[in-house]
């Protein structure tokens, strides 16, 4: 993509943040969606909760990336805490993809995230793209979130959704509490071990989604997980090698379920999925294995 206007919802985020370095590094120029009134050019003002964005701040963009939405992992799953999961991606996701539907010359693409958990537990099954949603909170929440675009689709923006995995990053997501445990010598398992982790380094993540963006034809769903996931005990074994730390203290299932409620459900649940989509498109991944994605994080 030549050098261009770009606009990014999530934009102070472990994954956004990476993103905007990234585009910024390249010569684009990249507006940011606050919850503020904007402070310079580089800003849009927006409110997901009131369904607002000031459009005008999307005029000449090429495209529009929305990673907003509260961590799924911040805090213990209250009835409130998922109410507000949800809200801050299906309402802001629906404000971003009217408001690219409305405008006069629209952007050539809406970038809108979305997650694994859509899948929901898949055991030892391999999933790609075309495997229907699963049961629960996530799969749910994961539905309605893509749906929530629909009205930038159906004005013939092309769009496309980034089913992430597990983001390997020092700064912040699930790693970003996993490195400092097994930093001090106090990582192990997390129940039994054998779940699958579909994980994903942050810079192919990065590089995903710019190729997503800048590849014409390509949209619909696309899982963002590295080629080949690994369960929960090789992943834990492959930490302690890169680290040279011992991973002696698993973490009982009946203890997660105690500290973390519904949540370890997720935690402990399986997911073997595969970016069959991503790969027949061509990417190539720079950090596949998960000692390279470690070392690289």
């Amino acid at each position: 993509m030549e050098r261009s206007r770009i606009a990014v919802a999530g934009a102070s985020g472990l994954i956004g943040s990476a993103l905007v370095r990234s585009l910024r590094a390249d010569g684009h120029e990249v507006v940011r969606l606050v919850r503020r009134a904007a402070h310079g050019p580089d800003e849009v003002c927006w409110d997901p909760g009131g369904q607002y964005v000031d459009t005008a701040g999307l005029a000449g963009c090429a495209a529009v990336v929305n990673l907003a939405g509260a961590g799924i992992g911040d805090r213990r799953w209250t009835a409130a805490y998922k109410r507000e999961i949800r809200d801050s991606r299906v309402l802001g996701t629906a404000a971003l993809a009217r408001a690219v539907a409305e405008l006069a010359e629209p952007p050539r693409v809406f970038v809108s995230g979305s997650a694994v958990g859509i899948y929901g537990d898949t055991g030892d099954r391999a999933v790609t793209e075309n495997a229907p949603p699963g049961d629960g909170f996530l799969p749910s929440l994961c539905v309605e979130w893509e749906a929530a675009a629909d009205p930038a689709r159906q004005a013939g923006v092309r769009t496309v959704f980034t089913r992430t995995g597990l983001v390997v990053a020092r700064g912040g997501g699930a790693w970003g509490r996993l490195f400092p445990l097994f930093k001090a010598g106090l990582g192990g398992r997390l129940g039994d071990g054998r779940q699958y982790w579909s994980y994903i380094a942050l810079h192919d993540e990065v590089a995903a989604i710019r190729f997503l963006m800048e590849t014409e034809g390509l949209s619909g769903p696309f899982n963002l997980t590295a080629p080949h996931p690994l369960t929960n005990r090789e992943i834990t074994a492959a930490m302690a090698r890169v680290l040279n730390r011992p991973a002696l203290f698993p973490v009982p299932a009946a203890a997660l379920r105690a500290a973390l409620g519904e949540l370890a459900g997720d935690v402990l649940g399986s997911q073997r999925v595969v970016p069959e989509r991503l790969l027949e498109s061509g990417f190539t991944f720079a950090f596949p294995g998960i000692e390279d994605a470690i070392r690289a994080a």
